[in-house]
């Protein structure tokens, strides 16, 4: 165990001893099940010899679980990739569970200011994928009051990478409802960029999901989900564009929640 590992777990410990003798409340819980299919997935040719990488086709099934309580919050995912023409058997899971812990329930205080509501220790655990990484994010966490929006929040994480030298994070994400007519409609995503160390480039991403709630015209309302995922990444996993160009990909995408 590295000393970044140690210092994170001690951390975790201190927090949790001067944590308020508060009941824990739970506002929000819920889970879904993805599927995305798109024929614009970019993948690496390390025999490139120059001319970037390849795209292929793939489909995507993902599990989320998402939790908000006064103490914080939870959000975990799981990605099975599964690989099909020149790609087929090529199969991979990758999950990220990353939690925050508030800043204003573990003081006791108050520390809204502005159009910030919230101050919080956010941390990351990432798994699994094609390399087997392990990697463990720390840092801090704004969340915003933007009209409109159900939430849009801001971390800024040190990055311990399990295979590639350690960097920084910042990722921002959102989800803001809008309607057209009788139809609802989510517009949700994220934004990761990382910083470029000795042995990987800046990685930059940008997903956003455009989802039609298809249950609110039967009586059911932000159940099932269907739309579209765009994905701008570039420096795909830190590879420059010898190895791999830039993803530009537009999904097909079904979303059940229960």
């Amino acid at each position: 165990m590295n000393a970044f590992r140690k210092t994170l777990i001690a951390s975790c410990v201190a927090a949790a001893s001067f944590a308020p003798a508060v009941h824990a409340e739970k506002f929000f819980g819920g889970s879904s099940i993805s599927i995305l299919q798109s024929n614009q997935y970019e993948g690496v040719r390390f025999d490139a010899g120059g001319n970037g990488g390849f795209e292929y086709e793939a489909t995507f099934f993902t599990f989320e679980n998402a939790t908000a309580h006064n103490w914080g919050s939870t959000f975990l995912f799981i990605d099975r990739e599964q690989g099909q023409g020149s790609v087929e058997g090529g199969d991979n899971v990758y999950g990220e569970f990353a939690p925050t812990l508030s800043g204003s329930w573990l003081t006791g205080s108050n520390l809204s200011f502005g159009p910030v509501k919230d101050v919080s220790l956010a941390g990351q655990y990432e798994f699994g994928g094609g390399t087997e990484v392990n990697n463990y994010l720390a840092g801090f966490a704004l969340s915003w009051d933007v009209p409109g929006f159900m939430y849009f929040n801001t971390g800024v994480y040190y990055v311990d990478n399990d295979q590639i030298s350690d960097d920084m994070q910042l990722t921002v994400t959102w989800g803001a409802p809008f309607n057209i007519g009788s139809a609802k409609f989510l517009i949700d995503g994220y934004i990761d960029w990382s910083t470029a160390e000795s042995d990987h480039e800046s990685e930059f991403q940008f997903t956003p999901q455009v989802k039609l709630d298809v249950g609110n015209f039967w009586g059911a309302p932000d159940m099932l989900y269907a739309g579209v995922e765009y994905q701008y990444w570039h420096n795909k996993f830190g590879l420059g564009d010898t190895l791999m160009g830039d993803q530009s990909s537009v999904s097909a995408l079904v979303k059940f929640h229960f």
